[in-house]
């Protein structure tokens, strides 16, 4: 058995430590914590259902987050996690972006809703980073190999 320190957690911990490391890590880190404010500030405004979104948003990027750290995306083949990944980045950076203009547009007279609306606007340009890097990822993944031409069978 592994050395952990005394810890229960300390394969668990150094898997973090070493994953927020990652420009993986970083991004979905920070989009974690970028919901998570847009989540106070929209759950403080007047109208606070503009909060599912980040709501929504959150628990996905921690799962996300879970899953690529753990190295489950190795282990649960079934499911196509950089597809997965891409589509929840691309659906995350538009609602951001449409919401948070809805908010900063509208929001006259609630500084909550606009702060929310000023964050979601910086979420929305990051998670459309996200999904930029992913997209690399998917292409610089993929084999262009020529098929063969020769006529033997």
């Amino acid at each position: 058995m592994a050395e952990t320190d005394g810890s229960p957690f300390g394969g668990c911990l150094e898997k973090l430590k070493l994953y927020v490391r990652t420009r993986k890590g970083t991004i979905l880190t920070a989009e974690i914590l970028l919901s998570f404010i847009i989540l106070i500030c929209y759950a403080a405004s007047m109208y606070g259902g503009y909060s599912a979104v980040a709501i929504c948003e959150m628990v996905f990027a921690i799962i996300f987050f879970i899953v690529f750290m753990m190295e489950l995306d190795k282990q649960f083949l079934v499911v196509n996690w950089l597809w997965s990944d891409l589509i929840r980045a691309v659906i995350g950076a538009a609602l951001y972006l449409i919401t948070s203009l809805i908010c900063v547009i509208g929001g006259a007279g609630d500084g909550a809703r606009i702060a929310g609306g000023v964050f979601g606007l910086v979420a929305g340009i990051l998670y459309a980073y996200d999904s930029y890097t992913i997209f690399l990822d998917i292409k610089s993944g993929r084999q262009h190999t020529a098929a063969p031409t020769d006529d033997t069978v």
